[in-house]
């Protein structure tokens, strides 16, 4: 058992370095599973968020000016050691996080896609050229970096999320400041163990460990050049405001409230194992989770909900020791009480209990932070269960008479992250994908979550910012486009003024 002399005191990553905290302010690190601290976490203030900013810009211009080939070969050796560490990173997330190593792993893999993205990123930076445009002048575009950009990251994901906003940052020449969750700091630590090993330049990659001083302060100082966010939609909206306020280039990713619609015609045994899965899986802790369930017709949601009840009963609760446990605690007490009070308040409004996770044994007697597995059934717009995303495993049932009428009910709600349909309807499915105004749709696929190579974002309340996280818009998002008209005169050419405008009339 963890005691109190065995709590660690973490740092920084600044320079190159492990770096002790200078503010005498800490945050503490639990274990979900135990409910123990296991760690203190430093809190920047604004002065060593501001020494790592300039840190990071005395790096950028030497890494810029690297070649992206050597670039893309320290990306590839960064690759290799999180695959030849897996064992140690998997312990590492699965004890600040609570997820369960086959969940962590998943993690993992899903993050090193990012990377793989990355190492192809002399691929992304092509420009075009163009010869002859008019009068012997040649046009080209190159891309360039832009400097020192930032990213603020969520505890749910603690390696993949931030893999994903930083790798291609990284391999086209930026210099990055991390700011990792305070609530999942040792991730990111060994991380940047990985990318010292890798042979990165010291200062081209930063791990600031703080709170609101160290945000506002990315948000706002002139040298940050970009900033890239996930987490909920109010600081999502929050950090897209002030940071294009201070004229920086903002993509922030929000939450979701992610829709799975079931047809009559859909197999429901394959339906219930997929929602399960997509909706209860890392303790429902994910912005791709699904969060309700639109059976078509009441024969339909009859049957669907009998399965679902049978079978959440089943699932198991617990550590991520326990190889068989389906999911672990959420991340805090304070998360644990807001979920079970959410249930509350929706059981109140008239929605019917089918699955009861707070009734679960370990939920009442663990120190850990477990949530059982609830479903609420008969929920309806209007409800906060319904309006609200909640980020932890209570989900439900809204019924609906037809397909035009889920369509208009995820259109209506302010957010727009993930929504998928299970029918074996061609005809359904193509009306589904079209008139559907979301961000990322899945047609028989619990999770529409993209591959690493392809843009990942939602609409509406669910993305500020025209950025992607994951996919080739990242190389976008973090170079800047000069474009070049070059001509070189004959000896003999003329050298009379023209006042006309430039034209290819020539």
């Amino acid at each position: 058992m963890t005691t109190a002399q065995e709590v660690k005191t973490l740092t920084h990553f600044i320079g190159g370095e492990l770096v002790e905290g200078k503010s005498n302010r800490f945050g503490s690190v639990f274990n979900p599973t135990t409910g123990e601290v296991i760690a203190k976490v430093p809190l920047a203030s604004v002065e060593e968020t501001r020494e790592a900013i300039n840190k990071a810009q005395a790096a950028f211009p030497k890494w810029r000016d690297t070649s992206v080939a050597k670039r893309s070969e320290i990306v590839l050796k960064f690759r290799n050691l999180i695959t030849e560490n897996m064992e140690e990173l998997l312990q590492i997330i699965c004890t600040e996080s609570g997820k369960t190593i086959e969940d962590a792993k998943g993690e993992i893999t899903r993050g090193i896609e990012s990377v793989d993205l990355a190492i192809g990123a002399p691929h992304l930076m092509k420009g075009e050229y163009s010869v002859n445009v008019g009068g012997q002048i040649n046009a080209y575009s190159a891309k360039y970096p832009l400097g020192v950009v930032a990213a603020i990251s969520p505890f749910n994901f603690p390696i993949m999320v931030p893999l994903a906003q930083t790798s291609m940052a990284i391999a086209v020449g930026n210099a990055v400041i991390l700011k990792a969750s305070e609530r999942v700091p040792m991730t990111a630590l060994y991380v940047s163990e990985l990318w010292k090993k890798a042979g990165l330049p010291d200062g081209i990659w930063t791990v600031v460990n703080g709170d609101k001083d160290a945000v506002n302060e990315l948000l706002e100082n002139s040298i940050v050049e970009a900033i890239s966010f996930v987490g909920s939609t109010p600081v999502a909206k929050y950090i897209y405001e002030t940071g294009s306020k201070y004229g920086k280039r903002v993509t922030a990713l929000g939450g979701g409230k992610n829709n799975m619609v079931v047809m009559p015609d859909a197999d429901l045994e394959q339906v219930a194992n997929a929602f399960i899965g997509a909706a209860y899986g890392a303790a429902s802790q994910r912005c791709m989770a699904i969060s309700t369930i639109m059976p078509v017709g009441k024969e339909t949601a009859d049957r669907l909900v009998g399965i679902l009840k049978e079978k959440i009963a089943n699932l198991k609760v617990g550590s991520y020791t326990n190889p068989e446990t389906d999911f672990g605690p959420v991340i805090s007490q304070q998360s644990k009480d807001a979920i079970i009070a959410a249930i509350e308040r929706g059981e109140s409004e008239g929605a019917t209990v089918i699955c009861d996770g707070r009734e679960l044994d370990i939920v009442k007697e663990s120190k850990g932070f477990f949530v059982g597995p609830t479903l609420l059934d008969n929920v309806k717009p209007g409800m906060e269960v319904y309006e609200q995303e909640i980020f932890g495993p209570a989900r439900n049932v809204v019924r609906v008479d037809s397909l035009d009428e889920a369509i208009q009910l995820i259109n209506k709600h302010e957010l727009g992250n993930g929504v998928t349909i299970f029918t074996n309807d061609g005809l359904a499915a193509r009306k589904f994908t079209t008139e559907i105004d979301v961000g990322m749709v899945g047609v028989n696929v619990p999770i529409p979550i993209p591959v690493g190579y392809h843009n990942f974002a939602g609409f509406k309340g669910s993305r500020f910012g025209e950025g992607h996280m994951f996919g080739p818009d990242q190389a976008r998002f973090f170079t800047k486009t000069k474009t070049i008209s070059e001509r070189w005169m004959e000896a003999q050419a003329s050298t009379a003024s023209t006042f006309a405008f430039p034209s290819n009339n020539d």
